[in-house]
């Protein structure tokens, strides 16, 4: 059966009408729409509802939840009042690796088992930040497109430059984080020739032969490439600000597929339209979408992508199988990747 809801918001499908537990999907556009037939799984473990989107109203959450033994989100928040507002909640099953939209305190308080999808996009995160670094490098796209426009055909000489082109081996490629993703990318890096400089709580002698081990402002003084790979915590937020900026060579490159707020926009766009760095490449901001007068937006070579790193058709097929094998597990008694 499929209902229309506010068709800004959503689209509702259920499955599985004959099962007892009940299991809400609050925004599984971004995986997969809601009438995508991969859903239809789910209907093996319980009735199974599916929406698009979800506003970020807690009334409207509830409200959608409040018969739920089993919640799905990815961006939508869990908080504690929506908690304790679900009588028959056992299970939120977070549909990304970040799990921090839900109150996993209050989650535990109440008894209420909270998972996660684990390293389900590494090797797509880590093409990504190669990608982003190789398009400010090599400018594929601009030379595409203006080739399309005709530049080569009108040009007098058989080739022709409007940016610098970088050739990246011998260069120092600097990781901060090196958990799944960091060592993936740092592994790509090294595959072009690259220097590896990481930033780690892991002790010098577990990192790959010819990794160099720095401290965090030794990283930003002497990379060429940064590349930032750690978790959003307190401690990690604007890691990358207007101090850590005017360490790094004119030259230099920041590469985020991390999480937004690891920078300080405001900071980093002054940094790149002052020519304190040559460029930047993000796939995420503190805010997605982004308030139309973000800096970075505008400032000069700063190349953004809508937070696909890990979108890849393999890697959306990965984080929904795990998501079904983490809700099956759960209701069988056997719960795995349990966070917070």
């Amino acid at each position: 059966m499929i209902l229309s809801e506010n068709i800004n918001f959503a689209v509702l499908i259920i499955f599985g009408m004959e099962k007892d537990l009940k299991i809400v999907c609050l925004d599984g556009y971004t995986v997969y729409p809601a009438g995508d037939s991969r859903w239809a799984r789910f209907s093996e473990i319980g009735v199974t509802e599916i929406y698009d989107r979800t506003p970020y109203d807690e009334n409207e959450i509830i409200s959608r939840c409040i018969d739920a033994d089993a919640v799905l989100t990815n961006k939508t928040p869990i908080s504690a009042r929506t908690i304790a507002a679900l009588p028959r909640l056992k299970y939120i099953g977070v549909l990304a690796t970040g799990y921090n939209i839900v109150d996993t305190a209050a989650a535990r308080s109440a008894g209420v088992t909270v998972t996660n999808i684990p390293a389900y996009s590494t090797a797509s995160v880590a093409q990504m930040a190669i990608s982003l670094l190789l398009a400010i490098t090599n400018r594929v796209e601009h030379y595409a497109a203006a080739n399309r426009n005709g530049r080569w055909a009108a040009c007098e000489d058989f080739s022709y430059r409007d940016f610098p082109l970088t050739e990246l081996a011998g260069k120092i490629f600097g990781v901060v984080g090196l958990g799944n993703t960091g060592s993936a990318t740092a592994a790509i890096a090294r595959a072009l020739g690259m220097k590896v400089a990481v930033y780690s709580s892991k002790p010098a002698s577990a990192l790959p032969d010819g990794y160099v081990k720095m401290e965090l402002d030794e990283l930003f003084q002497n990379a060429d490439v940064v590349s930032l790979h750690c978790p959003l915590t307190e401690g990690t937020r604007h890691l990358v600000n207007a101090t850590r900026l005017a360490m790094m060579k004119p030259s230099a490159i920041l590469i985020n597929t991390g999480r937004g707020p690891l920078v300080d926009e405001a900071a980093l766009a002054e940094a790149l339209d002052s020519g304190k760095i040559y460029a930047a490449g993000v796939d995420v901001l503190s805010t997605e979408p982004p308030a139309a007068d973000n800096p970075l937006l505008s400032a000069r070579n700063c190349f953004i992508t809508p937070h696909i790193a890990w979108a890849s058709d393999e890697a959306r097929e990965r984080l929904l199988d795990i998501a079904f094998a983490n809700v099956k597990a759960f209701f069988a008694g056997k719960a795995c990747n349990v966070v917070g």
